[in-house]
């Protein structure tokens, strides 16, 4: 799969208050399986997935997916469609919290994707056992852990059968022993040949798991290229510096 920005640009506030996130961003990649959006925070790494995902509309620019363009500008029943083709899994899980876990994978399948109820069932019980989420599919997600939450929230992805998965900052909200959890995860998505796009801060995993890297700072790509590259020998004067201090401890 391909995936091409073309020039975009997003803004948030107006007059005085106008802040630019992205700066008539540029990023060209095919996907191997993982691509990590890295940078320092405010640098545009989880607006740019939410504009690549259909969620934030560009000032400017355009998308284009395996030489597609989506419609980002059109009209909301057009973006809905385009949305439908990907899996997305926030940091805060957005799951419902009046549905068990097992109805938060189904419902989305039968009223957004159109499937019937069987059909539903039946993948939300396929994809439950594949992430070990089986025995609590009746539970709420107030009785779940966070990681198990998250499994929800993949679960609900993967469901879907997106042409790729967006995660934006998947553990932050968790603590060490469930980061470890869902980050084993990933790896195991990456494993089966899942394109998988992620914004994260966990350094040490993304120079594990990640393919290939996008370095943004001040709403840019500054730096592109094989993760192995970017990690042992970064060009860039602010990517070496981001760098030398996360990768410090």
């Amino acid at each position: 799969m391909k995936l091409e920005v073309l020039g975009i640009t997003k803004s948030f506030g107006s007059g005085t208050e106008c802040r630019r996130v992205l700066d008539d961003l540029s990023l060209s990649v095919e996907f191997p399986h993982v691509l990590a959006l890295l940078g320092p925070s405010g640098s545009g790494k989880s607006t740019l997935l939410r504009v690549i995902a259909g969620l934030e509309r560009p000032d400017a620019g355009s998308l284009i997916l395996d030489g597609k363009q989506a419609p980002l500008s059109e009209k909301e029943p057009i973006l809905r469609e385009y949305r439908r083709t990907l899996g997305v899994v926030f940091q805060a899980f957005n799951l419902f919290p009046h549905m068990t876990a097992f109805q938060n994978v189904t419902v989305p399948l039968i009223t957004v994707h159109g499937l019937d109820e069987r059909e539903a069932t039946q993948r939300t019980l396929e994809v439950m056992e594949r992430l070990g989420m089986a025995e609590h599919g009746q539970k709420y997600p107030a009785q779940l852990s966070g990681g198990q939450r998250q499994r929800v929230a993949i679960a609900r992805a993967l469901a879907s059968r997106s042409r790729f998965l967006l995660f934006d900052e998947p553990t932050s909200s968790l603590d060490p022993e469930m980061t470890a959890e869902v980050l084993m995860l990933i790896a195991e998505l990456k494993e089966i040949g899942t394109p998988i796009l992620l914004v994260t801060h966990e350094m040490g995993f993304a120079r594990k798991i990640a393919d290939q890297v996008a370095f943004l700072a001040a709403g840019r790509v500054v730096e592109q290229g094989a993760a192995v590259a970017f990690f042992n020998n970064p060009q860039s004067l602010v990517a070496q510096r981001f760098l030398a201090k996360v990768l410090a401890y």
